[in-house]
Order: structure tokens, then C-alpha cells, then sequence
């Protein structure tokens, strides 16, 4: 907890450097914005209110529950043409094919995840199921994530993710999937599951937990209050869970989530994922080595002003975080599971 050291991840088979002296150190950099807490609940001039036009010109439903479109800007079209051949090998090319969709949590600009109802989150959860299947029966890769606070690069406050299905296996699962095939192959069992249980077990980085999920800062974080939730039996993919367990999951989220926004008393930003099995051909594969998780990553590090900035030594060597994991879990497990917003109620 005093001195510097290095720890390795497993996941990614690299490595990050912990410096948690650092954290004591005076702060003179940039101090960020707190987000807005007057958001309007519902707003005809934001294109994801229901009832509200869009950049293209189509006018949104009035939806009550979740809302699903293809986003207006799409980084993935089906129908892209193929790229030119290459005429060197260090010039390589390929092509990239897919579908991206927005979906859109609740109709009220005001609400985030923590602050909704778990019927609301399990039907958030449900259609994040559903995509996963429908884009899944054919793409290889669908990635869920949400991007939650303009620090993050959020450009609107309802509450929303999206979802991108692509025709490769991006960066970070090719990644995954072979560090778990790896550890499956020379330990006989899935990686993930085997931590979870090693970390239940430990309790030193867990945050939250229940009968079928847990959520802890893992051994080699990188981000301040990163948080890895994990099943607690093997699962490969979202579509495979269970009713209960699809209930205990929207559980689990509420808690983490509460958590983090009474961290400091502010709608906490952050990217988060889902990483599971891949999809498309790969469903008749044995994947077998994957176990179902959702990565947080959220940027704040000593207050809702300052944040952990990726630069410099980060981009250059390698991965540096300025206190131990075990530390933020225990801020993290500390604090109360009322909302800062409900307390007074």
C-alpha cells in the first residue's frame, strides 16, 4: 500500500505499474465540471426524448419503457464497399462491416441506471439480451457499452448505450479470447470463474455481491475505481442467463451504481461493457474458455473535479494507477446503498 510495484493482468497479459504514494501528492492540473443536476426531464430539442426528431428527420415514438434505433451516425454499415488490396505487408487492410444501434434505458432525461427501479433496469437488462441474440445470430462481435458523463464523451445526459455489432473480432476480445482459451487450456478451468471464486473467497477487493453475481476492483485495475462484474457460475454469453439470474443482475448494478455516485455525491461517469462469448459463426464453436463480464471504467480519481488522465508514462510504457485496488474496494464497500439523492426522502 506504501511502495510502488507491478501487477499483472491475466485478461489483457500485461502489466500495470501502482504507485500509491502518488496519490498524496498536491493536485494543480485540470479540475473537471460537475455534471448538470438540473437536466430537464423531458426536452423536445434532445433526440432521444420520445416524441422528439431526430438529425435525420424521423420523430422517436413515445416510448415508455426502452427504445431501440440504429444510430444516425453509424462507425459500422453493412453494405461498406471493399477496401482496395494492399500492395505491402505493412500496409495491410480489411474489410469492416456491421450495424450500431442506440438504446435508449427510460423516457425521463433525469433519470440514470441507480436512480431507476429494478423493473426498469431488468428491462434494460432483457433487451440487452434480446440484441445480443438478434445481432449475434450473424456478426461475430456485438459490443454493448455505455458511455455515462461528457467526461467520458457522453454528448447527451439521457440515459442511453449502444450497441455495435461488427464483421471481426475487435482488438480487446481477440485479446480476451486467447488469454482465456490459454488459461482453460493449461488449467482446466475458465479463467473469470476461477477468480471469482478466488475473490470471493479473499473479499479484500470485493465492493458488492450476491447469490449469483459479485463485483470487485480487480487485482490489476488500472482505472481509479474500476470494478469487473462476474457471474458466479460459468456463463458464455448475456442470452444465457437465467430469469433469477437476469433479477439478482439488476440487483447487483443498482447497488454498484449507487455506490459509485455516493462516492462523491455526483452522477459518477463512466464507460462500461459487456465481454462474452463471441457470436455469429463462433456459436457452433466450443467457447467454452469464456465467462460472461462487464467491465466499469470510470475516470474519476480524488474528487467529482479531478480525474485519472491516460497520458504521458501511460501511453509511452505502461499502465499506472496512483492507489491499490484493495483501497478503492474498501471506499467503494463502505459506502451506503441509499441513493445521496433519496436520502432525505
Amino acid at each position: 500500500a506504501e511502495h510502488q510495484h507491478v501487477r499483472y493482468n491475466p485478461l489483457r497479459d500485461d502489466w500495470v505499474l501502482v504507485s500509491a504514494h502518488r496519490v498524496k501528492r498536491p493536485w494543480q492540473g485540470q479540475l473537471e465540471k460537475p455534471p448538470p443536476e438540473d437536466v430537464p426531464r423531458w426536452d423536445p430539442k434532445n433526440p432521444l426524448c420520445p416524441g422528439a426528431t431526430r438529425a435525420n428527420g424521423e420523430v422517436n415514438p413515445n416510448y415508455e419503457g426502452t427504445f431501440v434505433f440504429p444510430n444516425d451516425f453509424p462507425a459500422l454499415q453493412p453494405d461498406a464497399p471493399e477496401p482496395d488490396d494492399s500492395d505491402h505487408p505493412l500496409f495491410r487492410v480489411a474489410p469492416a462491416r456491421g450495424v450500431c444501434k442506440v438504446m435508449c434505458f427510460h423516457p425521463w432525461s433525469d433519470l440514470t441506471l441507480p436512480l431507476m427501479s429494478l423493473p426498469e433496469i431488468r428491462a434494460v437488462i432483457d433487451a440487452w439480451a434480446e440484441l445480443t441474440t438478434e445481432l449475434g445470430s450473424s456478426y461475430p462481435w456485438v459490443q454493448i457499452f455505455e458511455n455515462k458523463g461528457a467526461m467520458m464523451g457522453c454528448s447527451n445526459p439521457h440515459p442511453h448505450c449502444q450497441v455495435w455489432a461488427s464483421s471481426f473480432l475487435p482488438n480487446e476480445a481477440c485479446l480476451e479470447d486467447r488469454t482465456q482459451r490459454q488459461h482453460l487450456s493449461q488449467h482446466g478451468v475458465p479463467m473469470l470463474l476461477e477468480y471469482a471464486e478466488q475473490e470471493a473467497r479473499r473479499k479484500e477487493r470485493l465492493v458488492v455481491e450476491n447469490a449469483d453475481w459479485l463485483v470487485v476492483v480487480p487485482y490489476w485495475a488500472t482505472w481509479p475505481y474500476q470494478t469487473l462484474l462476474l457471474p458466479r457460475r460459468h456463463v458464455c454469453r448475456l442470452q444465457d442467463l437465467s430469469d433469477s439470474e437476469k433479477d439478482s443482475l439488476a440487483s447487483i448494478m443498482q447497488r454498484l451504481l449507487i455506490k459509485y455516485d455516493n462516492l462523491f455525491e455526483v452522477s459518477f461517469p463512466y464507460s462500461m461493457g459487456w465481454h462474452g462469448a463471441p457470436t455469429g459463426p463462433y456459436l457452433e464453436e466450443d467457447c467454452r474458455h469464456w465467462q460472461l463480464h462487464a467491465h466499469y471504467y470510470p475516470p474519476l480519481l480524488r474528487s467529482a473535479t479531478v480525474r485519472k488522465f491516460m497520458v504521458g508514462y501511460e501511453m509511452l510504457a505502461q499502465a499506472q494507477r496512483d492507489l491499490t485496488p484493495e483501497q478503492a474496494a474498501e471506499r467503494l464497500r463502505s459506502l451506503p446503498e441509499v441513493h445521496y439523492k433519496k436520502r432525505a426522502e
